[in-house]
């Protein structure tokens, strides 16, 4: 049990669990997209761990950017999608893997989405670490999932709770009232 600010959180999952899902997607990845262009684009703040991690794992030399939006106020999505940090490269006949830490509602992947559309890629496909299907309320395909999760509030591993638990290297859930 750690504390958090106001709130209590208790361990969901650990670093080993957390690590074993990313090296199966690295290796799914590297099948994929052996001999191919791939840009890598993180989503800021929450994926930095997860990217950090998964081109380690990588066998194949990916570019890497980021991307940064904000949905989240506290412990739930706002429901709107604010551009912080936005595309400078060329990404033209490029292969787009967007990189998320976790995916809910999929508000910002389709926010994303809609930004990548016009950009002339040879391919965009999805990544996340941490999928919450039963929030899930968009059509847009996943195509790398490291594990779904409960619809619950999640914090460590590059995910915060109003700024705070980022650094965490295991995965904590928002502990229920008694």
């Amino acid at each position: 049990m750690i504390q958090i600010r106001d709130q209590r959180f208790e361990k969901f999952l650990s670093n080993e669990e957390i690590q074993t899902c990313i090296k199966e997607l690295a290796q799914k990845i590297d099948q994929d997209y052996k001999n191919k262009a791939l840009v890598i684009l993180g989503i800021l703040n929450g994926s930095f761990l997860f990217v950090a991690d998964l081109v380690k794992y990588l066998t194949i030399d990916p570019e890497i950017s980021f991307l940064k939006f904000a949905s989240y106020e506290g412990t739930s999505s706002s429901g709107q999608v604010h551009d912080l940090i936005g595309i400078n490269e060329n990404l033209a006949d490029k292969h787009l893997l967007i990189v998320e830490d976790i995916v809910d509602s999929g508000t910002t992947l389709a926010h994303i989405m809609a930004i990548l559309q016009d950009k002339k890629a040879a391919s965009i496909e999805t990544a996340t670490l941490f999928f919450k299907p039963e929030a899930y309320q968009q059509t847009i395909p996943l195509r790398y999932i490291g594990k779904e999760i409960p619809n619950l509030f999640v914090v460590g591993y590059g995910m915060d709770y109003l700024g705070k638990g980022r650094s965490l290297t295991e995965l904590y859930q928002l502990k229920k009232p008694d």
